[in-house]
């Protein structure tokens, strides 16, 4: 299972929800890859790594791609270890940006599903982060995956956005990965009593979008998470925005299992 989380909105938690659900993925026992695709670099921080440490991760694999004289590595030399067992990362870097333009005119759009597809074998599920644009990386993202979870932060404002965010992944699935299915939305930094996010949810329903239960809550302990490079299954596992990404994992794994 590859599974890519997207949304071209910035802020909406991506890389907060990539890294908890592959975190008690790797925590339930299956062998769990993520992959950075984000020059921010963002969840290779959140997993106890650098993008700035010169470690080979998937701006050099890009560079592969297109450059005849570049080092040739094997799949294992992209894959670093993270401190928490059975989970793994590729991580990103800021030289990500200077690749985009020449990856796109060499048409490189498959490598990435190529790449993933040989390890297959070496992992339960992999994890896909994704830059806040539909740009050259997300749509490789995309092409790759055969699951999509849409982050939301509750801004009304968002609303159209993620309309015509599900007309564009429409229209991807149409013309080049007929097997990427969306799986739904994610609702973060919820706020139960607080009448703005009540507001934004209950649009998104009356839109008929697909609303993943439960929903995550706003809380400070998340942004301990990010200070301490620690995903929440390990940091305390007992708290109420644990219990909901566990919950959340539950829910989509239920689906899955009633889909095979």
């Amino acid at each position: 299972m590859k599974r890519v989380i997207f949304n071209r909105k910035g802020g909406v938690g991506k890389s907060t929800i990539t890294c908890n659900l592959a975190a008690i993925a790797a925590e339930s026992g299956k062998k769990v890859l993520v992959v950075d695709l984000d020059p921010q670099a963002n969840t290779t921080s959140y997993l106890g790594h650098s993008g700035k440490d010169n470690v080979v991760g998937i701006a050099e694999f890009m560079e592969s791609t297109i450059s005849r004289n570049y080092r040739e590595f094997g799949a294992d030399d992209y894959i670093r270890k993270t401190r928490f067992d059975n989970l793994s990362l590729i991580s990103a870097s800021y030289s990500l940006v200077d690749l985009e333009n020449k990856l796109e005119s060499k048409h490189k759009i498959y490598k990435l599903r190529d790449f993933l597809v040989g390890l297959d074998d070496e992992f339960d599920q992999i994890y896909i982060d994704t830059p806040p644009a539909l740009n050259f990386f997300t749509l490789s993202a995309l092409i790759a995956a055969d699951r999509c979870l849409l982050p939301y932060d509750c801004d009304v404002f968002a609303r159209e956005a993620m309309i015509d965010l599900t007309e564009e992944l429409e229209e991807i699935i149409e013309d080049h990965n007929p097997d990427l299915i969306i799986e739904g939305v994610i609702v973060n930094q919820f706020q139960a009593r607080a009448k703005l996010p009540q507001a934004a949810v209950k649009q998104l329903q009356k839109d008929k979008f697909k609303l993943l239960k439960p929903f995550i809550s706003s809380s400070v302990k998340v942004k301990e998470s990010h200070a301490t490079n620690t995903p929440l299954i390990h940091l305390d596992r007992k708290h109420k925005v644990t219990q909901e990404f566990v919950d959340l994992y539950k829910t989509l794994n239920k689906k899955r299992r009633a889909k095979s």
